[in-house]
């Protein structure tokens, strides 16, 4: 079976929780406060399915995005903790499009997953969503998303950044959209993530959601 037509779930944890952001990596364009257009995929269908997902570790704010303007959302499978994403059920072409324009190269080729399959990780390279992760299975299916090859900070590290207003709104509608959590809560667990923790608390989060 070609492997573009096999099916995987992408486990999105930063912006694409949203299926509006996702839209643009599929499809191609530019989205709203961004500066430049992504190519989109060789498929840019929507996904066959996008539905809430707990996985095993934290999310943290790092590095700073010149389009949100404060840290970005990163993963680590091995921190204590849950995190809180959505999956999006696509095929394989679509997430090897989509994990190339995170990774700033061109999308057009397959990833060869066999390594992050076999082992749970896999290095790509050693930029910010280079490493493959692959934290489980949903409804038979491995679930992959991608992140930074380096371990969450600790606290007084000075490597966490403080996410922007308009960055935790985006990541607070997909969450919201997935229809699983309440708003309070994805409001409590966002303002608890670390880089987030200690500059935004749950009401402020909550009150960015407020027309």
């Amino acid at each position: 079976m070609p492997e573009t037509r096999s099916r995987v779930w992408y486990a999105a944890y930063g912006s694409n929780t949203h299926t509006e952001r996702l839209g643009y990596y599929l499809a191609g364009g530019c989205p709203p406060g961004a500066a430049w257009a992504f190519p989109g995929c060789r498929d840019p269908r929507p996904p066959e399915r996008s539905v809430a997902l707990l996985l095993p570790g934290r999310v943290y704010f790092a590095t700073d995005s010149p389009v949100w303007r404060g840290g970005r959302a990163f993963y680590d499978p091995a921190a204590d903790g849950t995190a809180r994403g959505v999956a999006h059920l696509l095929t394989v072409g679509q997430f090897s499009d989509i994990a190339a324009q995170e990774m700033y190269r061109e999308p057009g080729q397959d990833l060869d997953l066999s390594e992050v399959l076999a082992a749970g990780r896999c290095s790509l390279g050693p930029g910010r969503y280079e490493t493959l992760v692959c934290p489980g299975l949903l409804d038979g299916l491995p679930v992959l998303t991608f992140t930074a090859p380096w371990p969450m900070p600790e606290e007084d590290s000075g490597e966490l950044r403080k996410p922007s207003a308009a960055y935790l709104r985006q990541l607070a509608a997909g969450l919201n959209l997935a229809g699983t959590w309440r708003p309070a809560d994805t409001a409590a667990y966002l303002a608890d993530c670390p880089g987030a923790a200690g500059h935004w608390t749950p009401e402020d989060v909550a009150a960015l959601s407020v027309p």
